[in-house]
């Protein structure tokens, strides 16, 4: 057998493969600091922050419990952040929990204990290297992240950033500056997937690294079996748990939440990269939710010949006339190669058909006919709606397989499905959503597509005539 690797130069060389200069890992080193692989990719993206001129100001780390996500995040501010730049401010922020002060001071010791610092308890300040400080802050509530408003932090570290809401979230980027030029302000995330920001998080971290498309942020999905210090127990634990829980706690699946309805979602399955083009004998159709301050969603169909049932394409605008909304979905399709004729209807729900759009009297299904689009009515039962769904999502776990395939060029119904819950009202119908302050989230997408999926050809064949 071979001599064992020198381990120091194993961790150099796997530190210097995931991007971190070598005067960062020096740093941890000296003060006993010993990062692991999914650490390190989260330290070496801290270290891209510092390039003036990216736009990279926002690392979130973490997803499942257990990775060291904590650790690892106090140490980058106050082993490399603090240690470099002399007289930083910085604020690390958690929600306050039973013994919040004993969880902190734990991990001051830890990733401490080699650095002189100074640690006012009753402040909650920690002083360390030239004058550089960390302010511990908690929360209980949402409205004690305005605490903070008017405050000036050049680096904002926030534990448990699904905790907070995306208006709070705001609220701490705004007072995430600094006048000083030796320094580009930014933000580190650390959480697992579920609580009120959720969605937002995963909107903002995790969807532009699954699409390869980050520029003002990085995300850097860890589990517990990234931790090879955390003991077998505890991850015996998280497995322990059921549901949602299990796909969080355990695997950090960002395509959960709680009381979620479509729970047979799965993004490696259902999610599919756009074909370069669409099949000229698949049977084409559309499906069509209205809304004016609310988007107007149109989703382009196809059944291939097996009878999966493919969404091809998405439009999704709000505060647009008709006739704008048309000439889009006009567009699309031309893109694809087709026109309207070649659709064998466009199914949209009950209100087009009643709801009198503008001043000349017309219903909007009449303002999109005048535009060239027919509207059909689509079959409005919720349950089966819902039910049609599922079928077609099929249970790739338990060896049922999915007939529906999206495209990777619909975001908004990729964003949409996973996040529906149950009415607990009505818990074989799906709960209602409406859009938030930015006019994202929502269910239209969904409504759209359950529109579509029961207007869908029974069995696997293909359309071949025109539009009637």
């Amino acid at each position: 057998m071979g001599m064992m690797a020198n381990p120091h130069e194993a961790l150099a060389t796997a530190a210097r493969v995931r991007g971190c200069p070598p005067d960062q890992l020096r740093n941890f080193l000296a003060a006993g600091y010993v990062p692991q692989p999914k650490q390190l990719e989260f330290h070496a993206a801290a270290r891209a922050c510092d390039d003036t001129a990216g736009l990279l100001d926002q690392v979130g780390f973490g997803g499942a419990r257990g990775p060291g996500k904590s650790h690892a995040s106090f140490a980058q501010l106050a082993l490399d952040d603090c240690r470099r730049f002399p007289e930083l401010k910085a604020l690390y922020l958690r929600k306050i929990g039973k013994q919040a002060r004993e969880q902190f001071d734990d991990l001051r010791r830890k990733v401490l204990a080699y650095v002189p610092h100074d640690y006012n308890r009753a402040s909650g300040i920690v002083t360390l290297w030239e004058g550089s400080r960390i302010f511990l802050g908690h929360f209980k509530d949402e409205k004690d992240v305005d605490n903070y408003l008017g405050l000036e932090y050049e680096i904002i570290a926030i534990e448990e950033a699904t905790t907070l809401s995306l208006l709070k979230y705001r609220t701490l980027r705004d007072s995430n500056r600094s006048a000083r030029a030796d320094f580009k302000p930014r933000i580190y995330g650390t959480t697992n997937p579920g609580g009120v920001g959720h969605q937002w998080f995963k909107r903002t971290f995790v969807e532009p690294a699954r699409l390869r498309n980050e520029t003002t942020t990085r995300f850097v999905p860890a589990t517990v079996d990234d931790n090879v210090f955390v003991d077998a127990g505890y991850k015996r634990r998280l497995e322990e748990n059921t549901g949602w829980r299990l796909r969080a706690y355990r695997y950090g699946d960002w395509d959960i939440v709680a009381g979620q309805y479509f729970t047979t979602f799965r993004h490696d399955v259902h999610v599919v990269r756009a074909w370069e083009s669409v099949p000229r004998n698949w049977h084409l159709w559309g499906g069509f939710d209205y809304g004016f301050t609310h988007p107007t969603a149109f989703y382009l169909l196809g059944q291939d010949s097996d009878g999966t049932a493919h969404v091809i394409d998405e439009h999704r605008m709000a505060k647009w006339l008709p006739p704008r909304h048309a000439a889009a979905i006009h567009a699309m399709l031309e893109r694809h190669g087709f026109g309207v004729g070649d659709l064998a209807g466009v199914y949209a729900g009950a209100d087009v058909f009643a709801q009198k759009g503008d001043r000349s009297g017309q219903t909007i299904a009449e303002q999109y006919e005048a535009e060239g689009l027919t509207l059909r009515r689509a079959n409005m039962d919720r349950i089966n709606g819902a039910a049609a769904v599922l079928r077609r999502l099929g249970d790739p776990e338990k060896g049922q397989p999915a007939r529906l395939q999206i495209w990777d060029r619909c975001p908004y119904l990729i964003e949409c499905l996973p996040i529906l819950e149950h009415d607990p009202h009505r818990p074989e119908d799906v709960l209602k959503v409406d859009v938030d302050e930015d006019g994202e989230g929502g269910d239209d997408a969904y409504d759209a597509l359950r529109y579509g999926l029961m207007a869908a050809p029974r069995g696997a064949r293909s359309f071949v005539g025109r539009y009637a």
